[in-house]
């Protein structure tokens, strides 16, 4: 199926007024706390979210997810939610299902899962992110490792939310960077300031910027016992500005799924557990002590030990360098 504004739309409509759940979080998001928050000069916004609770506390050990039914396999999902069907082009025996997100932190929130129950690996993949990007012009694509914020890290899916609502996505451009690689189509650059490990990869040709996106997760550093480098990826379809007509993704190496904030005890506890949409500058408290305490210092705090160091950036880079 062919998504644009008009299939989407009419499934939000269907769901939030079919969905009491889901409409009833998505009336609260008009409601919840924001915050702007600047870290070394880039503009992040907190988000109080009651709702995301089921998501930043979630288990994701082997033994939580073993003893649990996957919520994004058909069988397992409420009867009342309802999805489009998706084929990517290049790779047609894998369907996917656009659903709407019940727990929604973007006023338009999808998860995009694969029909059948998958491991969340990147490799082999990321071509239906660059084409779902296409097809969805008004909206960013997200992708959280097993280990870098997904709640469901056994069953393979993207997200994507209206774009526009991510900080970085209009402040990529003020960011000092340095250009790795440069072909007529593509631009490989690593991104300086408080993210530590940020590779921007910026094309017209999405063949192409799957082809360096391999190459790029081929030379990342990958964890003992581990099946994929710990990354979180945004991705989208520019329609203006320096990057029109262009993809634009971004990846972010980690070094820890989550900080420590986060396991700390007493006023030293913070519930944020990072993924791609903070790491766009789009922070989620799901508790309303952590929105109003956490301040710059706690942010830069969180950013500096959740992403790689800035030696092993430069190895990374350096590896990154001699593969494109």
């Amino acid at each position: 199926m062919i998504l644009n504004t008009q299939n989407l739309a009419a499934l939000f409509e269907e769901q939030l007024n079919s969905w009491e759940q889901a409409g009833s979080n998505y009336e609260a998001l008009a409601k919840v706390l924001v915050k702007d928050v600047v870290v070394d000069g880039f503009p992040f916004k907190v988000q109080f979210n009651p709702a995301r609770i089921v998501s930043s506390a979630a288990k994701v050990d082997a033994k939580s997810i073993s003893e649990r039914k996957c919520f994004l396999c058909k069988e397992n999902r409420p009867a009342v939610q309802k999805g489009l069907d998706y084929i990517n082009n290049s790779d047609t025996a894998n369907p996917y299902t656009v659903l709407i997100n019940p727990f929604p932190i973007f006023p338009k929130h999808l998860t995009i899962p694969l029909l059948d129950h998958t491991l969340q690996l990147i490799s082999g993949r990321f071509d239906a992110m660059l084409n779902l990007a296409g097809e969805l012009p008004d909206y960013t694509l997200f992708y959280n490792g097993p280990k870098c914020g997904a709640s469901a890290p056994d069953h393979f899916h993207f997200q994507a939310g209206n774009k526009g609502f991510l900080t970085i996505e209009k402040h990529l451009e003020k960011m000092e960077s340095e250009v790795l690689f440069r072909t007529e189509n593509t631009t490989v650059s690593k991104v300086n300031g408080l993210f530590k490990g940020l590779i921007a990869l910026v094309s017209d040709s999405p063949s192409q910027a799957n082809d360096i996106f391999e190459k790029i997760l081929s030379v990342l550093p990958l964890k003992e016992g581990e099946a994929e480098p710990m990354v979180n990826i945004l991705c989208w379809y520019e329609t203006s500005g320096v990057n029109k007509d262009k993809y634009v993704t971004l990846i972010y190496l980690r070094d820890k799924h989550r900080p420590s904030h986060y396991f700390a005890e007493g006023d030293g506890n913070i519930l944020l557990s990072p993924a791609s949409v903070d790491l766009g500058g789009v922070l989620i408290t799901p508790l309303e002590k952590d929105f109003h305490k956490i301040s710059e210092i706690e942010i830069k705090e969180i950013m500096d030990e959740i992403l790689i160091p800035e030696s092993v950036t430069n190895a990374i880079v350096n590896k990154i360098k001699t593969v494109l």
